[in-house]
């Protein structure tokens, strides 16, 4: 079915009266709905009734006739307008304007004719403030000049003639503008002024010739070349013209259209886009009047009404075209005569519908910006998906008209499920773009139940893990089941999770873990469950899995410990209860307060120790041991919490002799720890090196005594020569020469020793010389300064031959000199003797 802007009714047909149809044809009509008025070419006007209810299938609408005035035997009625507000019917008739009552039809007392008038305008456009009165403007057939009459009940008045030069042949009013039409141009007239203004020529006959007022200060003129001019009373046109055909007798205004009629049919032009939207077929037509809610045209003997389809229908004729441009174009050109609140309906629900247009073919992207435009219930969309509709409550009533469109997508669900992939996707786009937002809210458990059935569907894990993991609404009696049909287990641990089911959450996950289901999609479920036990602020539920977790692994298990949140930690004793049965989990928790907390505390501190020890005794790959006998001597060296005694005896009696010498170096017996490194267990290296580590942060002659017990040892036993000689060859600089020689048995040849003795010369040699450059460096040091002082200071000084030293007397030969405070000069080595 075509796009229909108006429906036609047949309203009125004057019975035909073949010897009188010359006579008795109808020249003018009048409207006040109901009310209509006919002007005859017999000199009658007849009253007319409309009814408010209309035969449709018919196209009929019952008129009643009411009275009929016979105005004279002869000369037509040629113009009738209505003044309901003092029940007036104006009617020109031979050359003069008479009034009448509009239901009576009787004469007005008091208003006599007009006379000599060839056309007349009535001012249906006046402010509410002039309400009281109606203007009205008449074209003299005698004289070039239009006048203005003021209406009253029982009186009209001339209050102003304006002159023009050439005859009026059409005119309009609106407000204080008059538009003029005359043979061969167009005029626009101030009534307040007089002053008038030539717009445009034209070429029209006769016939041609009009001038309609559009409302709000607009006139629409029949211009040159075939165009419907549009021209605001200021003489400007403010909208493009119409394009319509040469034989346009008449045209009407019901915005947003213009009707046009032509000898054989009438069109319907859209002023919004200036198209032509509709063409009804009429012959004969002689004019056509605008009317509240469309218009009425006349025949000879008919007259037809043409009401204007309500713009919500015709919005959605336009969509259900497929002409989407044109429904949003004439939604947007009838805004400012619409309610706001009417508007904005319409706006969403023409918007909407637009989106279903681009949504049924396919147009993902537009179709989603049109549906969130239109803030379309996220409801109706689900509602099209055959799968989806459990996730809506039973009560819910889709407030769409799309029942066909719906079996399609039913039709695609049980065979083109490829396409219906494409739909599936299109979903998921929607639902999140609206979740969280206010349109999604509205419905937030329906939006989240249907997204994770879509998910599961579409088996997209990542955004099935996203929904399930953070705040949602899902109907856990709706998507338990869902999760649980296809072993989403571990999203359904998840789910339980963010609704507050921890004990269910973690259940679920443990069931993973230990095998009994398969959930690919977490590759580490033990990993997750360890996070989540970390971050739980309920307590009870970490220490009903603690031991699970331990005993699946100890080292990531006791993360549940050590990754909590600071103001939420446990109990240190409780988890040390905990733990003794776990015991690699006991030295990283051990290590955890140490390291991480900063326990001070001893027990920590010996717990740790001692479980080194453990560890070391129980590992079998070298470099395992090689670490934790590295953890176990760096804790030894920098503590200072530990109890020397608690440890002692546990690592004597595991022979570890690296860490036996460093408790007894706490202890301050280093003469003892350096023969348990030279005697039992032989390694001068770790002896020397024992030296350095501790006398590090301490006083630098420490490390000199150290070493100088570690000699002693070496020379105390005839076998450790060698190791004595390399100990002296690598520290020439700690040992001072004259000391160890005497300490050296006699029995040492020179040879054996001439390395150190070298070096320990050299060294010696090159102290010496160092500090002597030093001191000279300073001495410069001090000359620049002095220098410099002298120079800020500005002061001269005059060396005559011959001049002396003020404290020796002795003449001042050399370039450098002292002057004291009181000017006396002298030389540089007797300002010692001065100053002492």
């Amino acid at each position: 079915m075509a796009f229909r802007a108006f429906k036609q009714t047949h309203v009125f047909e004057k019975p035909s009266a073949p010897k009188e149809k010359d006579k008795s044809s109808i020249q003018c009509i009048a409207c006040c709905d109901p009310h209509v008025y006919i002007g005859t070419k017999d000199a009658t006007v007849q009253h007319l009734i409309l009814s408010s209810s209309t035969d449709l299938g018919s196209g009929q609408s019952k008129t009643r006739e009411g009275r009929a005035r016979k105005l004279g035997s002869s000369n037509q009625v040629t113009q009738l307008r209505v003044v309901p507000l003092y029940n007036h019917l104006l009617v020109l008739w031979d050359r003069s304007i008479t009034a009448l009552n509009m239901f009576s039809l009787e004469p007005v007392p008091g208003l006599k004719k007009i006379p000599h008038v060839s056309l007349f305008e009535v001012c249906d456009s006046m402010p509410s403030a002039q309400a009281q009165c109606v203007e009205m403007v008449t074209s003299s057939s005698r004289r070039k000049l239009i006048r203005i009459h003021v209406v009253g009940v029982d009186r009209w008045d001339v209050v102003k003639e304006v002159p023009l030069l050439y005859d009026p042949r059409a005119l309009a009013m609106d407000g204080t503008s008059v538009c003029v039409a005359t043979s061969d141009r167009y005029l626009l007239c101030d009534i307040r002024t007089g002053s008038s203004q030539e717009l445009f020529p034209h070429n029209h006959s006769r016939q041609c010739v009009f001038v309609t007022s559009v409302g709000r200060g607009e006139f629409l003129l029949n211009g040159p070349e075939s165009l419907g001019m549009f021209v605001m009373k200021t003489g400007i046109c403010q909208r493009p013209p119409l394009q319509w055909p040469q034989e346009v007798l008449a045209a009407g205004v019901c915005f947003p259209y213009i009707l046009t009629i032509q000898p054989q049919v009438l069109s319907v032009y859209s002023m919004v886009d200036q198209q032509r939207k509709q063409t009804v077929s009429l012959t004969g037509a002689k004019g056509l009047l605008s009317t509240s809610d469309g218009v009425l045209v006349f025949t000879e003997r008919d007259i037809f009404s043409l009401r204007l389809v309500p713009i919500e229908e015709q919005i959605q004729a336009l969509v259900r075209h497929e002409r989407i441009e044109e429904a949003l174009l004439l939604l947007d050109g009838v805004q400012g005569y619409c309610p706001l609140d009417s508007y904005k309906e319409l706006l969403k629900a023409i918007t909407c519908l637009a989106g279903f247009v681009h949504f049924y073919q396919e147009g993902f992207s537009e179709a989603k910006d049109l549906f969130i435009t239109g803030e379309l219930d996220p409801r109706e969309i689900i509602h099209l998906y055959p799968d989806m509709q459990s996730c809506l409550r039973e009560d819910f009533q889709s407030q769409l008209d799309q029942p066909n469109k719906g079996r399609d997508l039913q039709v695609l669900w049980q065979g083109d499920r490829s396409t219906f992939h494409h739909y599936l996707a299109f979903l998921g786009d929607f639902l999140r773009a609206v979740k969280g937002t206010e349109l999604g809210l509205r419905c937030s458990k329906e939006v989240d139940c249907a997204l994770l059935r879509l998910y599961v569907e579409l088996g997209d894990s990542e955004n099935l893990q996203q929904l399930v993991a953070l705040a949602n609404e899902c109907r856990l009696d709706q998507c338990v089941p869902v999760l649980e049909q296809h072993n989403r287990l571990f999203a359904l641990g998840s789910l339980y999770q963010s609704h507050g089911n921890l004990i269910d959450a973690i259940k679920t996950w443990v069931k993973i873990a230990d095998g009994f289901h398969k959930d690919p999609s977490c590759s580490d479920v033990y990993g997750h469950i360890v996070r989540t036990l970390s971050q739980l602020q309920d307590k009870d539920v970490v220490w009903t899995f603690s031991d699970w977790t331990l005993q699946k692994n100890q080292e990531i298990g006791v993360q549940i410990f050590i990754k909590c949140p600071p103001d939420d930690r446990f109990k240190t004793q409780d988890v040390l209860a905990l733990l003794e049965k776990y015991p690699l989990a006991m030295l990283l928790y051990l290590e955890f307060l140490i390291y991480d907390l900063n326990s001070e505390e001893s027990r920590h501190h010996n717990r740790l120790a001692l479980a080194y020890v453990t560890e070391m005794l129980q590992e079998e790959e070298e470099a395992d041991l090689r670490k934790t006998r590295e953890k176990l001597q760096q804790l030894l060296w920098e503590s200072k919490f530990y109890d020397v005694s608690t440890v002692y005896e546990t690592v004597k009696s595991a022979n570890l002799h690296m860490e036996e010498a460093i408790l007894l170096g706490s202890a301050g017996e280093h003469s003892q720890a350096l023969k348990v490194l030279v005697h039992q267990e032989g390694d001068f290296q770790a002896a020397e090196a024992f030296c350095c580590r501790a006398a590090q942060g301490r006083d630098p002659q420490l490390r000199q005594t150290l070493l100088l017990t570690l000699l002693q040892i070496y020379l105390s036993s005839e076998d450790l020569t060698s190791a004595a000689v390399d100990l002296l060859n690598h520290n020439p600089l700690v040992f001072a020469a004259e000391q160890i020689l005497q300490l050296l048995p006699d029995s040492w040849s020179v040879q054996l020793v001439s390395q150190f003795l070298v070096g320990s010369l050299r060294e010696t040699f090159h102290q010496r010389r160092m500090s002597r450059v030093q001191k000279a460096l300073g001495q410069a040091e001090l000359m620049r300064h002095k220098v410099i002082w002298m120079q800020a200071s500005k002061t001269t000084f005059r060396l005559d031959k011959g001049q002396k030293c003020k404290v020796c007397q002795r003449d001042l030969a050399e370039p450098q000199f002292v002057c004291n405070l009181h000017g006396d000069l002298m030389h540089t080595n007797c300002t010692d003797f001065t100053s002492s």
